[in-house]
C-alpha cells in the first residue's frame, strides 16, 4: 500500500514539476526583459508588480480576489455541468431516432450560429444582472462541441458489431448502454474538454456585460483605469482556473476509461 502511494506521488511529481519549472523560467525571462528593455508598466507590467496586486501588497489598494474567483468559478462549474449533461442527452436523442434528429439538429445549429456577444445584451434585458445570464451565455458558447462530438462517437460503431448484436436479439437500449456509449466516451470527453475552456470564456463575456463581481468584472474595471498589473493578475487567475478545470476533466477521463490510461506511456 505504501509502495503504491509512493509510486503515485512520484508519478504526480513527474507530471507537475516540469511544468512548474518552465513557468518559473518564463517568469524570470519576463522580469529580465522588463528590466533590460525598460518597458513601461502600462504597456507590460513586471511579474513582481502583478504579484503585488494579486496578493494585495500594494499600499492603498485591496482586491477581494476570493469573491471574484468564487463568482467566476461557480458560473463556470454550473454552466459546464449543464452543458455536458444536456449536450450528451441531446446527442443520445439525435442518435436514437432519425425523426428526433431532423427536429433537433436544425434548432441546435440555429442556436450555435447566433452571435453570442450580440445575444448577451438580450440575456441582460431578460434576466438582469447576476449569475443566470452569465451561465446562459457560457452554455450557449460551449454546448455545441459536446453535442457534435457525442453524436460522432455514438455513430462511430462498427457495422459488423451492430449486425452481430442484432443477430443476438439485443434491444436498442442494450446496444446504447453496452456498445454505443462506451464507444463514444473518447469523443464525449474530447467535446467536454473543448466546452470546459469555452465555459470559462463565456463566463468572462457575461461578466464583462452583466455582472457586479467576478474576474471578468474585475478585468473590465481594471481596463477602465488602465490598471495593467491588475488586468494581468485577472488573466493569471483565469488561466489557473482553466488549467485546474481541464486537469480535473482529464482525471475523470482516466477513471471512466482506464483502458486508455493503461495505453498512456506517461
Amino acid at each position: 500500500m505504501a509502495g503504491s502511494l509512493g509510486s503515485g506521488a512520484l508519478t504526480l511529481a513527474k507530471r507537475i514539476l516540469p511544468g512548474l519549472a518552465y513557468f518559473f523560467v518564463f517568469l524570470c525571462l519576463w522580469q529580465l526583459a522588463i528590466v533590460v528593455f525598460g518597458v513601461k508598466e502600462f504597456v507590460l507590467p513586471s511579474p513582481l508588480r502583478v504579484m503585488e496586486h494579486l496578493f494585495n501588497l500594494q499600499k492603498g489598494q485591496h482586491y477581494d480576489w476570493w469573491k471574484h474567483i468564487g463568482a467566476t468559478a461557480l458560473e463556470v462549474i454550473v454552466s459546464f455541468l449543464v452543458t455536458a449533461a444536456l449536450g450528451i442527452f441531446i446527442a443520445i436523442l439525435v442518435t436514437w431516432s432519425r425523426v428526433l434528429a431532423q427536429i433537433i439538429m436544425p434548432i441546435v445549429t440555429l442556436f450555435n450560429s447566433l452571435p453570442k456577444v450580440a445575444v448577451a445584451p438580450l440575456f441582460l434585458l431578460w434576466f438582469g444582472y447576476g449569475l443566470l445570464p452569465n451561465i446562459l451565455i457560457a452554455f450557449l458558447m460551449a454546448f455545441f462541441p459536446v453535442v457534435i462530438n457525442s453524436i460522432a462517437g455514438l455513430k462511430a460503431v462498427d457495422d459488423d458489431l451492430l449486425d452481430l448484436v442484432r443477430y443476438l436479439h439485443a434491444s436498442k437500449l442494450n446496444v446504447f448502454i453496452k456498445i454505443r456509449i462506451p464507444n463514444a466516451l473518447p469523443y464525449m470527453f474530447a467535446g467536454i474538454k473543448i466546452s470546459a475552456t469555452m465555459c470559462v470564456v463565456g463566463a468572462i463575456v457575461g461578466e464583462f456585460l452583466a455582472s457586479e463581481k467576478g474576474l471578468g468584472f474585475q478585468l473590465r474595471d481594471a481596463q477602465a483605469f488602465i490598471d495593467t498589473p491588475t488586468m494581468f493578475a485577472c488573466l493569471l487567475l483565469l488561466s489557473v482556473i482553466g488549467l485546474l478545470f481541464f486537469s480535473l476533466i482529464g482525471f475523470l477521463e482516466r477513471i471512466c476509461m482506464p483502458w486508455n490510461a493503461a495505453k498512456d506511456p506517461s
